[in-house]
């Protein structure tokens, strides 16, 4: 017996062609909320496989400055901004870790991936340039509070350091504003270099310069005019003065109201940072050539 089939198959199958989108159409709308948290969760998972290294290693090392400075600067209870040395030193030298593996985090993501290969897995999977950056950036942020947090542990265990709060919200808000400054920053040298050396010249000619001469070990009252007014340009500066202002109560900022508008412009800094680096992104550049 013939088999019969329908006049119009499409009828028939509910699930026939017609019932996919048009071809360039979207399937996903709004934010890939599934592919964002995954390619977090990666980033994540990425540096908590090595958190010896990447974690409690910025903590101990982070110590050693702290005891080098104190023992060498902090005798005869010496006092700046009217606590103890130590009490200073401690606020900036946490910022300072949290910034250093922000970057160190969100540089290796898109690097890593041209030298071994598998840049294809950050380019193909349905995620927008937004969206990587977001993923990127979070993971980089999430590292710098772990190690935030280990630093501080470690500070803790030193004779004399006092991290009493004075002011949280300057803890949270520079804090975060100075892991997103320095995760973009990283997110753009990733995309622009080619091989690791791009990405250490970078860290060891900008970033750690940037970051000991921002007024971690000093205030910058104590400097000549012309090199205050160079620090008061270095965006670093304000991140770790603020952060101390959260603990002190005080700082080389100046009064309450400039350490607010500090607060806005880094916010208003990272912003341009993220449009900048949402273009580059967006267009490819060494990344899709």
């Amino acid at each position: 017996m013939a088999k019969e089939f329908p006049a119009n198959p499409q009828a028939a199958n509910p699930l026939g062609p017609r019932d996919f989108p048009e071809r360039g159409r979207p399937v996903i709308t709004g934010v890939n909320r599934v592919g964002l948290f995954a390619l977090y969760m990666k980033e994540v998972r990425r540096f908590l496989k090595v958190q010896t290294q990447t974690i409690w290693a910025p903590g101990v090392t982070t110590l050693l400055f702290l005891v080098i400075f104190t023992v060498a600067l902090g005798r005869e209870g010496r006092e700046v901004l009217g606590v103890p040395f130590a009490s200073f030193v401690a606020p900036g030298l946490i910022v300072m870790g949290m910034m250093q593996n922000a970057f160190a985090n969100s540089s290796f993501s898109l690097l890593g991936g041209k030298i071994q290969g598998t840049i294809i897995d950050y380019l193909m999977p349905p995620l927008s340039p937004g969206e990587l950056m977001a993923a990127i950036v979070g993971a980089a942020v999430t590292r710098a509070i772990m190690v935030g947090g280990a630093v501080a542990l470690a500070m803790a265990l030193w004779p004399g350091v006092s991290l009493s709060l004075v002011n949280p919200w300057a803890v949270v808000w520079f804090g975060l504003m100075g892991s997103v400054m320095l995760g973009l920053a990283g997110l753009a040298t990733s995309i622009w270099a080619e091989k690791f050396d791009h990405n250490a010249a970078i860290s060891n000619f900008i970033v750690a310069p940037l970051s000991l001469l921002s007024g971690t070990f000093y205030v910058i009252d104590n400097l000549a005019p012309a090199f205050q007014a160079i620090s008061r340009a270095n965006p670093f500066f304000y991140v770790i003065s603020g952060f101390r202002y959260g603990f002190l109560g005080q700082s080389d900022i100046g009064s309450d109201q400039m350490v607010i508008v500090a607060a806005i412009a880094l916010a208003l800094l990272n912003a341009a940072l993220a449009i900048a680096v949402y273009l580059v992104l967006r267009s490819g550049w060494k990344l899709k050539s």
